[in-house]
């Protein structure tokens, strides 16, 4: 389709490019009577004045701050519209936006700030809540070995919500299953007793925390409780040889829930 012109006006094409809108727009103003164009060429095509260019002028100016086309046509058309206040209530609801923005990008932040570190406590805070055992390396070595996986990435999404108060419960969390699994050994519970089975129970809950724990992944994890030297130093501290009997009483629950231990895999 040919862009006519005339002398007395400009065409949807050139209103357009010098605005910078779409002409699907234009057509769109023009249909509900926002912003008709006054004139015709002779072959039928709209044309813009001078006078349709200040108001399209106008209606991009408001919609690029925000108003809605039915305040924009109020603000047009309305004598009596009250323009600053309207201006206004818009630099309102912009300053909530950005609000809204801000906090949104300081969460963005402290998430990827999460999944790099794991733990977003500083060193005294870390050892306040965690004891004079805890090893600040810790995290980033769990980083370095586990960043790859859906349990570092759930583990990091649910710290990044978290502030030393939370912190602070999980960790008397632990300790109170740490206590009770010390107390329960020397009670004499042995695996599959109905009081062992609550434990290993109790200890997904808590394990919860920080990511879910199926059972299979539970099994994985007696073993390394007993395996790794660290986890192993941890339990036996509470009670002699509590990393081998946790395993077990683990085992045995996995085994009632129709889970071999033998063939458990981190799933």
């Amino acid at each position: 389709m040919p862009e006519d012109t005339d002398a007395d006006g400009l065409t949807v094409g050139q209103v357009s490019t010098r605005l910078r809108v779409t002409v699907r727009a234009l057509h769109h103003w023009d249909e509900i009577g926002l912003a008709r164009p006054s004139l015709r060429t002779t072959g039928g095509y709209r044309l813009y004045t001078a006078g349709d260019l200040e108001r399209l002028h106008r209606i991009v100016v408001y919609r690029e701050i925000g108003l809605g086309l039915d305040r924009i046509r109020a603000v047009l058309d309305d004598s009596t519209a009250d323009v600053p206040g309207a201006l206004r209530a818009q630099r309102t609801q912009v300053a909530e936006r950005i609000d809204r923005l801000q906090q949104l990008s300081a969460g963005l932040d402290r998430m990827i700030e999460a999944h790099e570190r794991g733990l977003l406590l500083s060193v005294e805070q870390q050892a306040a809540i965690f004891g004079p055992q805890w090893n600040p390396d810790w995290p980033a070595e769990a980083r370095q070995r586990y960043g790859d996986t859906t349990q570092w990435r759930q583990y990091a999404e649910r710290s990044a919500a978290r502030g030393p108060e939370e912190w602070q419960a999980i960790a008397d969390a632990n300790t109170a299953l740490d206590r009770a699994l010390g107390e329960a050994m020397d009670a004499g519970v042995t695996p599959g007793d109905p009081e062992a089975n609550q434990l290993v129970e109790r200890h997904r809950e808590v394990f919860a925390s920080y990511f879910p724990l199926t059972r299979q992944m539970q099994v994985c994890l007696g073993r390394t409780y007993e395996a790794d030297p660290a986890f192993a130093a941890h339990y036996d501290g509470i009670r002699a040889g509590l990393a081998a009997w946790f395993r077990r009483l683990i085992d045995a629950s996995a085994r009632a829930h129709g889970i071999d231990p033998d063939t458990a895999t981190w799933e």
